[in-house]
């Protein structure tokens, strides 16, 4: 945090954060947020510490009062393809590059930098840190739970709207009895091993 402090003192700070790395199903959703000092936001935390009604409604103050922000993705053809990791920085890119405002300072949650033109650095456990950066993880876990839920009534079975996406042991049974679906990642386990098991049909 404190290098954060050093290193920018503008106001044209965007803060990036991820939601979706570590789960079997959907697309890595990442946001990129620049706050307005003139409008606070007071309660500003780590998205996975807030109520889910809690989160909803700091999402929606934060889409009116926010400079602006922009939300983005890597599709799971794209996880599959060139890895999570690899994904994940380029919805980083696809959302800071996004923003109608060009930010001259960018704090990323984490301690891996997507390779782009920006001035910035990462933050450790930034979400509960920066307060642009818990801005970013918070609309973007609300964006990606409520596609989880639209999920779930399109593809029953799979209760994506409980877990959303992530390995539960409900979650893998249900990819055992009933297939992967076109939203799981095939590069992840355990579907990847069952698909080349052939214990899994391939949809």
């Amino acid at each position: 945090m404190a290098g954060y402090l050093l290193a920018y003192r503008g106001e044209l700070l965007a803060g990036v954060d991820e939601v979706g790395r570590g789960p079997l199903a959907g697309d890595v959703v990442t946001a990129a947020v620049i706050l307005d000092p003139g409008q606070p936001i007071q309660g500003l935390a780590d998205s996975k510490k807030l109520s889910e009604s809690r989160r909803e409604q700091l999402a929606e103050e934060i889409r009116e009062k926010a400079l602006c922000w922009h939300i983005a993705r890597a599709s799971v053809s794209e996880i599959d393809t060139y890895n999570i990791l690899q994904a994940t920085m380029m919805a980083m890119s696809r959302a800071v590059d996004g923003l109608a405002i060009k930010p001259e300072y960018v704090a990323v949650d984490g301690n891996r930098m997507p390779r782009w033109q920006y001035v910035g650095e990462t933050v450790i456990k930034g979400d509960a840190l920066v307060p642009a950066i818990s801005a970013a993880s918070i609309i973007a876990k609300v964006c990606r739970d409520a596609e989880m839920r639209q999920f779930d009534e399109q593809y029953p079975g799979y209760d994506f709207a409980a877990h959303k996406g992530y390995g539960t042991r409900r979650h893998r049974e249900a990819i055992e009895q009933l297939g992967p679906s076109p939203i799981h990642r095939r590069s992840f386990e355990p579907v990847r091993s069952m698909l080349e098991a052939g214990q899994l049909q391939r949809t």
